[in-house]
């Protein structure tokens, strides 16, 4: 009997450290705390869910970068304010200077992309810190984001040279990204999530240079002496980052129809706790982009939840960050039993 009940404890234990089991009961505990703080009935509107998809789509894209860079035993802090620096410059090149989106398109996310390759050479190269590297990005590209639109929304009200302004039109490649689909309940920007989401996918599960990222993490030294060129496939893996918070401050400055030099504060803490749900290893090696899906549902579900319920911005917070010790002490407890 007492052999029969150590078995099933170790049964269970499993059962709650294993990250699909642990991912799926997340967003099961977030949806049954929906339905029932369901602010008068709101929560089942089906405008309410696709507003929900909405909002968590673009921390669910900064996530999918996020998920190469920690599954290579690295961090990211610089995601949200290469966001704003995307979103400033983006909305520069189409709203003031009507540029094409053809150019202003690749510019922008070729700038996300080099930013991420900087940040990626310190940490490669120099051997310094991730956390110092992505920090000084972070710091760096807040600046040039304030810098660029003299530390004020990039909208469409365009200041003339005598100083009074004039209002222009929304660019097309604006509402292209902000529109929605299948009759109005898809939005756009979701499907840009979906198919990064599926491109990171096929990379981690299908090329090698995804397989030199889970080696890179589990054992750098070791990858380093069975021949992975390491320090390449860390700095794609961080110029991949800066890319997709690229793509993330288009669909950002689309959303809000500017470019706003403080969006994207917080964002990296909101997609390293999509991660971490999803059961990437914080220590690398371990981990995968099916599972972020259901971590971007959790947390896109839970802000919702807290803003049709009026719960203040400073719970949301607080509720975020011991989201994320929850999840590590999770992560943890699955190291222990192996």
């Amino acid at each position: 009997m007492r052999g029969q009940a150590e078995d099933k404890s170790n049964r269970l234990g499993r059962l709650w450290t294993d990250p699909a089991l642990r991912a799926g009961l997340a967003l099961a505990l977030v949806i049954a705390l929906g339905c029932v703080f369901n602010a008068d009935g709101a929560f089942f509107k089906i405008g309410t869910h696709r507003d929900a998809l909405r909002q968590a789509s673009v921390f669910g894209i900064l996530a999918c970068g996020m998920t190469l860079v920690i599954i290579s035993g690295g961090i990211d802090l610089a995601v949200g304010s290469v966001l704003a620096l995307v979103a400033v410059t983006f909305s520069l090149l189409c709203i003031h200077w009507s540029w094409s989106p053809w150019l202003a398109v690749p510019l922008c996310l070729l700038l996300g992309a080099a930013c991420g390759g900087v940040a990626g050479g310190l940490t490669a190269w120099f051997r310094i810190q991730p956390f110092i590297a992505t920090l000084a990005m972070m710091v760096f590209a807040r600046g040039l984001a304030k810098t660029a639109s003299g530390g004020m929304k990039v909208s469409t009200a365009v200041q003339n040279p005598d100083g009074t302004y004039r209002y222009v039109d929304v660019p097309a490649v604006f509402r292209f990204i902000d529109h929605r689909v299948l009759d109005g309940n898809l939005s756009m920007v979701t499907v840009i999530f979906l198919v990064c989401l599926a491109l990171t996918w096929i990379v981690l599960a299908r090329h090698r240079w995804g397989r030199q990222l889970y080696a890179i993490g589990g054992n750098e030294e070791a990858a380093r002496l069975s021949g992975v060129p390491v320090t390449r496939a860390k700095i794609l893996a961080y110029a991949a980052c800066g890319l997709l918070a690229g793509v993330a401050g288009l669909c950002q400055a689309a959303q809000e129809q500017q470019g706003d030099p403080e969006a994207g504060a917080g964002y990296e803490l909101t997609a390293i706790a999509i991660v971490v749900i999803g059961g990437t290893a914080l220590t690398g090696g371990r981990g995968g982009l099916g599972l972020t899906l259901l971590g971007t549902l959790t947390i896109g579900y839970l802000e919702k939840i807290l803003s049709i319920n009026a719960v203040p911005e400073a719970t949301r917070l607080m509720l975020t960050g011991a989201i994320i010790v929850l999840a590590v002490l999770a992560v943890l407890a699955q190291r222990r039993r192996r």
